[in-house]
């Protein structure tokens, strides 16, 4: 089996795993608990969360755990806004952003905010002109991805918030950073919100966090709040969230080296796969772990189960929206059968250079056989 489709999911790590397996064993108590085994378990969750706090940059009680980036992004942008609405109804976006985001605001909109949506240069890069000029006075919230999930664009964060503090100061930033955790070094400086998944860096999925900066507030979407979860219900996930801050402390201690060896396999799949008959839409904006490409002449669907045959494992799009026209590419080419053709592949630093080779070689012979064929 070859599986390339790092981005949708990882696989979690031994080592992340018997974190998750001790704390379940040894730590049975709820850490709402006032007795021994509750305050034992708040002790570790406490631990767990300044070490992912030491991770980010940030301060413990600047996190907020969730079930997972989903939950976080829509916390983020419904809480936010229904909290601020006082201040104005108007929000933006971009056309970058996962399914989840775009259907918070959706979910807005029919509530009566009104959603800009910030163009995109034809390289995927956001139009910052276009951006500032988007900016009023009743401007609330923004929302822009740090990395896209598809085709993998970089957002300038740090530009971003530098125009939002020129316009109107008091717009808050929301980033999801999903695909940005173990792809980037992450910095949280020019944030007010910010999402994260724990199944993207090779820990269990159904735990996420929600980056809050101190002095920002939402309305909670989940009720039946605590000390220990003061901004929503429900008893922490506690072996969850150590599996997390296991995978979290691994990711930030080998980026470097991983990065480069991604790099590396990237440059090796670009230069395997180039060729007129397909477009390679990831460039150099994006982060090198994200490779995505238009077949022009084979449905992304039959592509992905002919290659599935071979035990070879890739995508079409995002996870969540997999038989969906693209919406990131719609938006940058303009063109059909760019955005209708595209299939992501999504490597690791566990990705062998053997494992490039031999996707190479089916990836072409597929090609052929269905080429001909059609």
């Amino acid at each position: 089996m070859i599986y390339l489709d790092y981005s949708a999911t990882t696989p979690v790590l031994d080592t992340v795993l018997d974190s998750y397996i001790k704390a379940t064993k040894e730590y049975i108590g709820n850490v709402n608990s006032i007795h021994n085994l509750g305050v034992k378990s708040k002790e570790l969750m406490l631990k767990a969360t300044k070490q992912i706090a030491s991770c980010l940059g940030c301060n413990f009680n600047e996190i907020v755990f969730t079930s997972g980036a989903s939950e976080s992004n829509s916390t983020a942008i419904i809480g936010a806004a229904h909290y601020y609405k006082n201040r104005g109804r108007h929000l933006i976006t971009t056309r970058l952003e996962h399914k989840s985001i775009l259907e918070a605001f959706s979910f807005l909109e029919s509530e009566g905010f009104e959603v800009s949506y910030c163009p995109l240069n034809i390289d995927g890069s956001i139009n910052l002109q276009e951006l500032e000029n988007l900016i009023r006075k009743d401007t609330i919230l923004i929302s822009i991805c740090a990395v896209n999930s598809e085709v993998g664009y970089k957002s300038p964060l740090k530009t971003i918030r530098q125009i939002i503090n020129k316009k109107n100061k008091n717009v808050i930033l929301h980033s999801d950073m999903t695909q940005a955790l173990g792809k980037m070094k992450i910095n949280l400086e020019s944030v007010d919100l910010a999402s994260f998944s724990s199944h993207k860096i090779y820990a269990p999925k159904g735990i996420g966090l929600l980056y809050k900066k101190t002095g920002i507030n939402f309305t909670p979407l989940i009720y039946g709040l605590t000390n220990n979860a003061p901004y929503r219900g429900g008893t922490p996930a506690l072996p969850l969230i150590v599996s997390f801050s296991k995978a979290m402390r691994i990711c930030t201690e080998t980026l470097e080296d991983n990065i480069k060896k991604v790099t590396k396999l990237n440059k090796m799949l670009k230069e395997g796969l180039l060729s007129s008959d397909i477009h390679i839409n990831s460039n150099d904006l994006c982060v090198p772990h994200i490779f995505n490409l238009s077949l022009m002449k084979i449905k992304s669907e039959t592509f992905v189960h002919a290659l599935e045959k071979e035990g070879i494992y890739i995508s079409t799009k995002t996870a969540c929206s997999s038989l969906d026209e693209s919406t990131v590419l719609k938006e940058v080419y303009k063109d059909s059968k760019i955005s209708t053709t595209s299939i992501r592949i999504s490597i690791s630093h566990f990705t062998t250079k053997e494992e490039i080779e031999k996707f190479i070689e089916v990836f072409k012979k597929t090609y052929k056989d269905l080429t001909l064929k059609g």
